[in-house]
């Protein structure tokens, strides 16, 4: 470690709050540059290869094959699959000398599709799969947690290309199971959840996610199996109810109820019922959200959903994508007075609208989160200051223009498959894969000739794996209190031989026992400094999380050296002549 490009720090950097971050640049692996930018120093470097490496074997063992693109790409590939401007800001663009338009590279897609178009052109040379592991770049509005989400990272991205569905069938599950041996060999624990395609589009998608509390993922699981993100999770359906016995529709006075819970005391207060107390389950509220497409229009919609969930705007990010969706400003409001914060009721909105006519047939678009049952009835705004109207039913008194899966998922919701109550639990998302069928392949015309000369659209998967996003993860699943603890295969050697002492002979021996085990085929660090305490090389030691430690000191005077393993703190006092040996023994246990 005298010569290794390498400087560990004592304290936190001031901007890391996750414990992947705080290591990863206090052991020297990475260095800030910028938000979301980092350097891959000699320590870091070495587990990120060796985490490619793996990449590489699983997918080269299915016979997928690797090429190359630039990260520097032209603008007209994806302004022909409109992603040019359905990426909005996401996307970093730059102009050459000449003024031509150009993007540092989110992801490939476009190219692997033209890469194909341009060499292939019959059946007969289908099916193929190709990959790159390249550096990928998005301005990420807010990059955190060190390489957890940064601007740029590097990426695993392959994509399948076959005659027909079927194919991309047989191919999906392959890359399926290849990222099942990926991480198993890495060893991560992963949950594979159903997933929603958004601005990728595709008739079936499933992430890998890592569960993990910092995780910016949520997503459920049940007792019977059932995974998938919260995005994706739909609600099981609702019986019709009958709205028969229902009273009329009855406005009633609520003086500054412009919350559920003081609401529902006032419903309690003024209509007490005699079964059971007014509930927020009893209230529909009406949420107002604006959704941005990516070239900037802008759309108010109204959300109707129970008053005792709120609105994940995820979920309806996922369901409207691409547009981005957020909270409706007073500015958006200003254009529609009969919206009346606080008191916002079905009555105005949707094809109850009166502002609807053949030149505005969609204006004020009124959408229901599917736990809204039709014939249910309800407590909602009557569109008047301080008035609510109680008895409102759906399919009787309102209608809406659709449904839409917004409200958030709660603990103990039904799974949709039936099997058991959802958990919600955290993730981090470490790969992704689609079944993107022809979305690609027909905006770019990547057609074949099919068995009987007849020219046909390519069907296409795409699967993607974050490499730097592995890294991280394998470092907030191996850590303890005192620093990292890597597995063996990607750490950036399998042992850290520690002098201890000052002596020439300590020095010497080091260097011998690191040439044997280099011998065998065991990657080795020696910490050779001399002006350097005990106490610091163990702190390092234990700092850099390589797995096992050699220390070369006192002992050696009596013939010994003392093996460490750094996950469970074991130790051995060993002879040293039989050191490499006995450390194969001792590393296996």
């Amino acid at each position: 470690m005298s010569t290794l490009f390498v400087r560990t720090l004592r304290e936190d950097p001031a901007d890391a709050e996750v414990a992947s971050h705080k290591l990863l640049v206090r052991g020297g692996y990475i260095r800030r540059v910028a938000p979301g930018i980092y350097t891959w120093l000699p320590l870091g470097l070495k587990v990120l290869r060796k985490i490619e490496g793996i990449v590489r074997e699983e997918m080269d063992a299915t016979g997928a094959q690797e090429v190359l693109f630039p990260g520097l790409l032209p603008r007209e590939p994806y302004e022909a699959t409109n992603r040019w401007t359905e990426y909005g800001p996401t996307v970093f663009k730059l102009k050459d000398r000449k003024e031509a338009d150009y993007l540092l590279a989110p992801t490939h897609e476009e190219m692997f599709t033209l890469l194909v178009k341009d060499l292939y052109s019959s059946y007969k040379d289908l099916p193929v799969v190709l990959y790159q592991v390249q550096t990928k770049y998005r301005d990420e509005a807010r990059p955190r947690a060190g390489v957890i989400r940064g601007r740029e990272f590097v990426m695993k991205d392959a994509y399948s290309f076959n005659i027909d569905d079927d194919g991309l069938d047989a191919v999906y599950f392959t890359m399926r199971e290849t990222y099942q041996k990926i991480f198993s060999r890495l060893g991560l624990p992963i949950a594979i959840c159903r997933a929603m395609s958004g601005a990728m589009g595709g008739s079936r998608s499933e992430e890998f996610l890592f569960p993990c509390a910092i995780g910016e993922d949520t997503f459920v699981r049940s007792p019977g199996g059932y995974t998938a993100n919260t995005e994706a999770v739909t609600t099981p359906p609702i019986p019709e109810l009958d709205a028969s016995g229902v009273d009329a529709p009855e406005v009633v006075d609520t003086p500054d109820a412009t919350t559920i819970d003081i609401l529902v005391d006032v419903a309690n207060a003024l209509r007490p019922r005699e079964d059971s107390p007014w509930q927020a389950s009893d209230t529909l509220k009406n949420v107002v959200v604006t959704a941005v497409e990516p070239d900037g229009t802008r759309e108010l919609l109204i959300i109707g959903l129970p008053g005792n969930r709120d609105v994940d705007m995820k979920r309806v990010e996922a369901s409207l994508a691409p547009a981005e969706v957020e909270m409706a400003t007073p500015e958006d409001l200003k254009a529609f007075p009969e919206l009346v914060p606080g008191y916002i009721g079905p009555q105005v909105i949707g094809p109850q609208s009166a502002r609807r006519d053949e030149e505005n047939p969609s204006v004020l678009r009124y959408l229901l989160d599917p736990h809204v049952a039709r014939g249910s009835a309800w407590i909602t705004g009557a569109n008047e200051s301080n008035k609510h109207v109680f008895n409102l039913v759906y399919g009787r008194d309102f209608e809406a223009d659709g449904t839409i899966e917004a409200a958030e998922v709660l603990p103990g919701d039904d799974a949709p498959d039936g099997s058991g109550p959802l958990e919600i639990a955290r993730g981090i998302e470490l790969g992704h894969i689609f079944e993107l069928g022809r979305k690609y392949s027909e905006a770019l015309d990547l057609k074949v000739l099919d068995h009987n000369g007849k020219s046909q659209i390519v069907t296409m998967g795409s699967y993607g794996l974050g490499v730097t996003r592995t890294l991280a993860a394998l470092a907030e699943f191996n850590h303890d209190d005192l620093g990292l603890i890597w597995p063996e295969e990607i750490a950036p050697a399998t042992v850290q031989i520690l002098v201890t002492g000052k002596g020439q002979e300590l020095f010497e021996k080091a260097d011998e026992l690191a040439v044997e085990l280099e011998a065998a085929g065991i990657g080795v660090i020696v910490d050779d400094r001399t002006k350097v305490s005990a106490g610091v090389k163990f702190k390092d030691f234990e700092l850099l999380g390589v797995p096992f430690g050699i220390v070369v000191g006192r002992g050696l005077s009596e013939g010994t050296v003392e093996l460490r393993n750094r996950r469970t703190g074991a130790s051995e006092n060993v002879p040293v002549s039989e050191a490499v040996s006995r450390f194969v023994e001792f590393k296996s246990r």
